[in-house]
């Protein structure tokens, strides 16, 4: 009754999965690599969002009508940018979420903790091992990134400019959850390739070209869009929590800026 099939956990669709997760592995597996996924957001989100506009000002020559040209190129700019720059926490986060759990609820980790995850790899893997499958992450996230930003810019305008609603949350909340949907059909495949290659053991494929083909071989067209509903919730989820934030945020400092220009 030990055999491998025994032990091996199934999962049936995003609520099934999460169900199955809080029984086996109590609730607080969903947060697995919180740590690391916020150290990863925070510097990922500094840069390619944080960047955005002013890389945008720069290919436009400091012109404020900016092309759809234009925006692709800021997104793609500041989408390598940010994995050049935050690489490192990618990788952790993908191994954290990636730690193996048995059916009898035994727990074999990897790592102890985030900081031990970055030397465990740097001493084992090299530093090209914090940086490993840094190619297919600048494809994935200047996918993501231009499909993000560009399709948001792009849903929000229109909507403002046939005056189907305001410059308000609801305006915000809309073009964010096009962007979200449009993001995962996109980037999906680069997603799961990037996720296989970088959790991948060492030798099991070639390079991320390498691992798509072997999977587009073995498992078809339909691998590449393996968890698409849990990967639409997030991207989902997050560009509306993202975008409405920012919105908010930068709204804010306008006026607080205003404010500090003129007091009185």
């Amino acid at each position: 009754m030990s055999s491998a099939g025994s032990k091996e956990l199934k999962y049936k669709g995003v609520f099934g999965t999460i169900k199955t997760m809080v029984k086996t592995e109590g609730p607080s597996s969903l947060y697995n690599g919180l740590v690391a996924g916020l150290q990863r957001q925070m510097s990922f989100a500094s840069v390619r969002i944080g960047l955005y506009d002013s890389m945008k000002q720069f290919y436009t020559r400091g012109s404020d009508n900016a092309g759809i040209g234009s925006r692709l190129l800021a997104g793609c700019t500041t989408g390598a940018m940010a994995v050049a720059f935050a690489q490192p926490t990618d990788v952790v986060k993908v191994r954290f979420q990636a730690q193996v759990r048995l059916a009898d609820g035994d727990t074999v980790k990897r790592y102890k903790g985030t900081i031990d995850a970055y030397r465990t790899i740097g001493r084992d893997e090299g530093i090209r091992g914090l940086w490993r499958g840094c190619l297919p992450n600048i494809t994935r996230n200047a996918i993501v990134n231009c499909s993000e930003l560009v399709t948001y810019d792009i849903i929000k305008e229109l909507i403002l400019k046939y005056n189907l609603m305001t410059d308000n949350m609801p305006c915000h909340f809309t073009a964010a959850f096009g962007a979200g949907f449009c993001t995962t059909v996109v980037a999906s495949p680069v997603d799961v390739v990037k996720t296989r290659f970088m959790n991948s053991s060492p030798g099991q494929y070639n390079s991320a070209s390498n691992c798509a083909i072997t999977m587009l071989k073995k498992e078809g067209p339909k691998a590449f869009y393996k968890g698409f509903m849990p990967s639409f919730l997030r991207l989902g989820s997050w560009n509306i929590v993202m975008f409405v934030t920012y919105e908010q945020i930068k709204r804010g400092m306008m006026k607080a800026q205003q404010s500090w220009e003129a007091p009185f």
